[in-house]
């Protein structure tokens, strides 16, 4: 409890200082554009490395082996789609968010209508997953076992995570996710060295004894080969297309991402922008590293049967594996400190991850639904803030109230899939603006809604919402898509979507495109890329 309040202080000191700072509409959703590369590229980490990243990446190869070790590659191979084709050219384009982009060459109203549609859906699904990680962390070191008190424990994160976007905006938000991914890269480091230095830092002693341990008891040797999670011989064909369909969403995902495309704009230069990708796929490549040890680590050392005990859905590995390795080379003691330090950080990881997505969407809606859409850009800086704070209010409630009827998901998964709807309904809408001469606003408005309609609809018709044990309505069973994961089926009707839209729409604006070209490339104009 000590580490606990002590972060929640730190960080709520750094929310007051920077409320301070926060003057302008530039301060609050770009924090004045005045982060350097190497900060940006850190806060990038911080924002990437989710409780789904350091929580359920783990528990998902503590559980499935072999199968959960995608998730770790598909989380980092996701970076060079972002830096190859978004991030530069996305911080030349727009000034606040993705809207600015693609508004920039199309009728505002509707693109920016889709946008702010897109942002604010993808924003919930993956802060869902943040609120399900929060529920079980806090149950586990508080000894809280029933549903009631993980629904207290996720409305009280909920509750800060406002706070912290209300007062402290982009500026404040950064502050927090620089300190959080610090904190999150040496805490893991600490549990993966100990772990390592367990086995002699022998990898396959490790692996061997992940796989006697939690291995099927027939064939041990499966925990380490394809086929414990998905396609399994009752999956059949489809379990496989599952594994192809995740990684898919996985890949392209990232570039989608709101809380991710917002860090670009924090940035003065397109240099800044570069390289702080880069060094954000340096902190998060190591970390993805260290998640298969730690998964792994807790597959030997705690046991599948053990983590399921804990939390069905294995959120709870990377701290009972702390614990475990504390209790075995320092004592009882060690255990207890070890496991409130990665629980610290662990909180301290959800608490930054929230206040980012909050803040992508609570942006997207004061400034493109409600300044540019309702208001018809008859507004004041003032004002539009006013209205993001009030928005991070309802943005969190909403939250909240999902975190609650999702507990039991596993984390990873959850988040695998705002990443298939950010692919399916964002993705093809920036590519398409960014490349492609003759797109329009029925196809970007087409691009969007296909994508994310399809994806919701997907989901809400396959086995993560009814018709298996883990579902959210477990007692319902309305499930005909056979897949969990909509990506393979939905990100390609994302761009058949706003292709067809396109061609058949005779709008089209050469002009506009030569100036989004150039300013893609060289970032001249970019600051008046929403004024028009």
């Amino acid at each position: 409890m000590i580490l606990f309040l002590a972060f929640v202080a730190a960080t709520l000191a750094i929310t007051v200082w920077a409320s301070r700072q926060t003057k302008t509409a530039a301060d609050y959703y770009a924090g004045g554009r005045s982060f350097s590369g190497v900060q940006n590229g850190l806060a990038i980490g911080g924002d990437y490395m989710s409780a789904a990243s350091f929580l359920g990446i783990a528990g998902i190869i503590a559980l499935s082996g072999y199968d959960g070790f995608l998730y770790s590659i598909g989380f980092l191979v996701a970076w060079l789609v972002a830096l190859l084709l978004v991030a530069e050219l996305m911080r030349n384009s727009g000034k606040f968010t993705m809207a600015d982009v693609l508004a920039f060459r199309m009728s505002p109203r509707p693109v920016r209508t889709a946008a702010g549609v897109s942002t604010i859906v993808v924003s919930i699904f993956y802060l869902l997953a943040q609120m399900v990680g929060a529920g079980a962390l806090v149950g586990l070191l508080l000894g809280i076992t029933g549903e009631a008190g993980k629904a207290w424990t996720i409305i009280g994160v909920g509750a800060l995570m406002i706070v912290y976007v209300v007062f402290g905006g982009m500026k404040g938000t950064t502050w927090v996710q620089i300190v959080k991914a610090v904190l999150l890269m040496s805490g893991a480091a600490l549990v993966t060295l100990l772990v390592l230095g367990k086995f002699g830092f022998n990898l396959s002693a490790l692996l061997g004894q992940a796989a006697t341990t939690s291995g099927p008891s027939g064939n041990p040797g499966n925990f380490l080969i394809p086929g414990l999670k998905y396609g399994t011989d009752a999956q059949g064909l489809a379990g496989k297309i599952d594994l192809i369909s995740l990684g898919l969403a996985l890949v392209l995902g990232t570039a989608g991402l709101p809380h991710i495309l917002i860090r670009f704009y924090t940035v003065p230069t397109a240099k800044d922008a570069r390289k702080s990708v880069l060094w954000g796929i340096g902190i998060i490549g190591v970390f993805y590293l260290l998640t298969l040890v730690l998964g792994f680590g807790a597959a030997a050392l705690v046991g599948k049967d053990a983590i399921a005990a804990g939390d069905a859905a294995g959120n709870t590995a990377a701290p009972m594996l702390a614990q475990r390795i504390g209790e075995e080379i320092f004592g009882s003691v060690g255990g207890t400190i070890l496991l409130a330090l990665i629980g610290a950080v662990a909180f301290a990881t959800i608490l930054a991850v929230v206040a980012g997505l909050t803040l992508a969407s609570s942006s997207s809606f004061s400034h493109d639904l409600y300044a540019h859409v309702f208001k018809r850009g008859q507004v004041s800086e003032r004002q539009e803030v006013v209205v993001a704070r009030i928005s991070a209010f309802v943005i969190g409630a909403i939250a909240i109230g999902l975190g609650i009827l999702a507990q039991g998901q596993n984390v990873a998964f959850l988040v695998a899939l705002a990443f298939a709807v950010a692919a399916s309904g964002n993705l093809p809408a920036i590519l398409y603006s960014l490349f492609w001469k003759r797109f329009n606003t029925a196809g970007a408005v087409s691009a969007i809604y296909g994508g994310l309609v399809s994806a919701l609809l997907l989901v809400i018709f396959s086995p993560v919402v009814s018709g298996s044990k883990t579902a959210l309505f477990p007692g319902a069973d309305f499930a005909w898509f056979p897949l969990s994961n909509p990506g393979i089926v939905s990100i390609p009707l994302g761009f058949l979507c706003g292709w067809i839209g396109t061609v058949l729409s005779k709008e089209y604006n050469a002009a506009k495109y030569a100036e989004i070209e150039v300013r893609s490339l060289t970032g001249v104009g970019a600051e008046k890329a929403s004024t028009h």
